[in-house]
């Protein structure tokens, strides 16, 4: 069997080395005419991909592989008939990684450090810990566990919500009680810091609004790496103002923030610029699953990750 590859930079090409024989791998970012009419595997650009996926319409598609664990906003371009798969295994742990740096950048306050080295300013501060403190993980699906992981070392009191309830092992942790998302208005007073890690979709489109976020602990941390439209922008704006809740957000409903935005200037709120999964764990994690799935297709079985299946 003979497969046509295609990948959008020279590193993936880098990356992936020595192919089977009988694997094509071409150099394609979709905003040029296609290499061929037929292709069996299409790897789009990271964070772009879904603006040029109408490049595949009238072409005969096999699997798009997609650089990203979100999806939204693909069904609505990718040309029907065409299975799209995820880039599940390759963001978990970068994104948790950021999540855990994020709950240690806020509650020790190290951007008030940094402005004060800047001014050159010895300026000391009794600060929050990470330690002790009682965190909510809302989803507990890859990211979620990988976040779950992560946090093990720093002795936290930790809790889960998902859209199934169920018992994980988790390595590190131990056996967690994961709750369902009914008890998630119970579970949030007493958080200390409330972790998002869900995918964008109708049932979770504005989950924390401004009631949720009320329920939330005065001065509690919300720390958002699943997605923007988890939660609601005006809200989240009213609550940093008022001195609430304090936010460390890598993701936000309208991306880029735009020069002038509120959330620019709200206090309490350390942003990244939707930079979860963009680490150099990526790199040969993508190659990985990219290889895996060319194998799979060699060998005549279905690829994994499909979140859209084809015709």
């Amino acid at each position: 069997m003979s497969l046509i590859v295609t990948v959008p930079t020279d590193r993936l090409v880098h990356d992936l080395g020595a192919l089977p024989p009988g694997v094509e791998l071409l150099l394609w970012d979709l905003r040029s005419p296609a290499p061929a009419d037929r292709l069996d595997i299409v790897v789009p650009p990271y964070m772009d991909g879904t603006g040029v996926l109408a490049a595949l319409d009238g072409l005969d598609v096999r699997l798009v592989q997609g650089e990203s664990i979100g999806y939204d906003g693909v069904a609505e371009v990718l040309p029907p008939g065409i299975p799209f798969a995820n880039a599940a295994s390759v963001h978990e742990a970068s994104t948790a990684e950021l999540a855990v740096g994020m709950m240690i950048a806020a509650q020790r306050q190290l951007p008030r450090f940094v402005r004060a080295q800047e001014r050159g300013e010895w300026a000391p501060v009794f600060a929050e810990s990470l330690a002790d403190r009682r965190v909510l993980l809302v989803g507990f699906g890859g990211v979620g566990t990988a976040i779950a992981r992560r946090l093990a070392p720093f002795e936290v009191e930790l809790t889960a919500v998902a859209r199934t309830p169920r018992t994980e092992q988790v390595d590190g942790v131990g056996e967690l009680a994961v709750h369902g998302m009914d008890e998630l208005d119970t579970l949030l007073p007493d958080a200390e810091i409330v972790v998002l890690s869900l995918p964008a979709t109708a049932e979770t489109h504005h989950l924390f609004d401004a009631a949720r976020i009320g329920r939330m602990a005065r001065g509690a941390l919300l720390v958002n790496v699943g997605r923007g439209p988890l939660v609601e922008t005006d809200a989240l704006i009213a609550a940093l103002n008022s001195n609430a809740i304090r936010v460390a957000s890598d993701v936000f409903e309208e991306e880029p923030l735009p020069a002038g935005h509120p959330l620019w200037s709200a206090p309490g709120l350390l942003i990244t610029p939707h930079n979860g999964g963009a680490s150099t764990a990526m790199n040969p994690r993508i190659a990985r699953l990219i290889r895996r799935q060319i194998d799979r297709m060699l060998a005549g079985e279905p690829p994994l990750n499909i979140v859209i299946p084809g015709s």
